[in-house]
């Protein structure tokens, strides 16, 4: 999709008096290893500020993510990105975990928003916010959260990797691939593993596969 076509919902809150507009989204719900990675994100969108590009960062190739992660924080207003970890994951369960990230990155930027454009999820805040179903593909602002979640949490999980290199976290960055598995059942879990995911036999599904590399964000 073309980056303008990603910018609807933020024109329509422009022209409602919105000016500063944050991006929320996630990346890593599906993994059985690992945090989630929230983001929040205010880029500037007056017209000659737009980064060309920025979309689902499921969507983009991981040197495609790498080089417009770098344009969204040279340029951003400003940014978060809060990890909560597999511990939290298994205490208060996935989607309750992400919310808590969601919210903690919004809450703590340094610019308060006038509105939240969310990907998926409705949260509590003291301010207008709207759930966009599908957002990372919708909106620019959410697509921009997208990325900085989905890069530095594969940045964490590749940090991983060299704690743990049994498990090939640099390849597969914590998804239910099926060398994932395989490494699992001849090693084990790890203390960086989600306990309640392992004992869903749910997530032991292939479709987890495509987080492993053109995954990212909303997974």
């Amino acid at each position: 999709m073309d980056t303008k076509d990603l910018l609807r919902f933020e024109r329509e809150y422009i022209s409602r008096g919105y000016k500063l507009i944050a991006g929320v989204d996630e990346a890593g719900r599906g993994p059985l290893a690992g945090p989630v990675a929230c983001a929040a994100v205010i880029m500037p969108l007056d017209k000659d500020r737009i980064i060309p590009g920025v979309d689902d960062s499921k969507k983009l190739t991981e040197k495609k993510r790498g080089e417009l992660y770098k344009k969204i924080v040279e340029n951003a207003l400003c940014y978060n990105v809060v990890f909560i970890d597999h511990t939290v994951i298994d205490e208060i369960n996935i989607l309750n975990a992400a919310k808590r990230g969601m919210k903690t990155a919004l809450e703590t930027l340094k610019i308060r928003p006038d509105i939240a454009l969310i990907d998926a999820v409705k949260l509590d805040l003291d301010f207008p916010s709207l759930p966009i179903i599908h957002g990372d593909a919708l909106s620019y602002s959410i697509a921009a959260a997208s990325i900085l979640a989905k890069v530095e949490r594969d940045r964490l999980m590749r940090e991983y990797d060299k704690k743990y290199p049994e498990y090939g976290f640099s390849r597969h960055k914590g998804y239910a691939t099926a060398n994932h598995r395989a490494l699992i059942s001849k090693f084990g879990k790890c203390e960086i593993h989600r306990e309640s995911f392992l004992k869903n036999a749910a997530m032991w599904a292939d479709e987890a596969d495509e987080g492993a590399e053109g995954g990212g964000g909303g997974q």
